[in-house]
């Protein structure tokens, strides 16, 4: 996706591309922004490619003015996710309460496979699954 957007900016050229800078920023900036751990190296030097490309292409005081729209835009983004956060954590403390859990027991289980990866003799307790008996039917 990332080479057809810049395909297609090639060919619309300078005066034509400029009403979908935006549109066409918004996946770059986001790929160059992400901190993924499993993160393809190879799509971010690409997003950066087709940013030099851009910046080239509209001239420097347009694209600045893009980039930090989209920036902007983002940040309002997630600053509206976590005011609903935490606003739901005030609305609904069960469901807060269940997600604190799942937080923890996955940081326990990241915890266990880090002391397994540096010390191969020692093995972590794991905690049994309940899998079974939630399928067994209670009377």
């Amino acid at each position: 996706i990332f080479k057809f957007l810049g395909a297609i900016s090639v060919d619309l050229g300078k005066d034509r591309i400029r009403p979908y800078l935006l549109t066409i920023l918004t996946p770059l900036y986001r790929e160059l922004n992400s901190n993924y751990a499993e993160q393809d190296p190879t799509l971010k030097n690409l997003s950066q490619e087709i940013i030099e490309l851009l910046k080239k292409l509209v001239g420097l005081e347009a694209f600045s003015l893009a980039f930090s729209s989209v920036q902007k835009q983002a940040n309002q983004k997630r600053a509206m996710r976590k005011k609903q956060r935490a606003l739901q954590t005030v609305a609904n403390p069960d469901i807060a309460a269940r997600r604190k859990l799942k937080r923890h027991k996955n940081k326990a289980e990241t915890r266990k496979r880090k002391i397994e990866s540096l010390r191969p003799m020692h093995k972590a307790k794991r905690h049994r699954s309940q899998a079974l008996k939630d399928l067994a039917m209670v009377e």
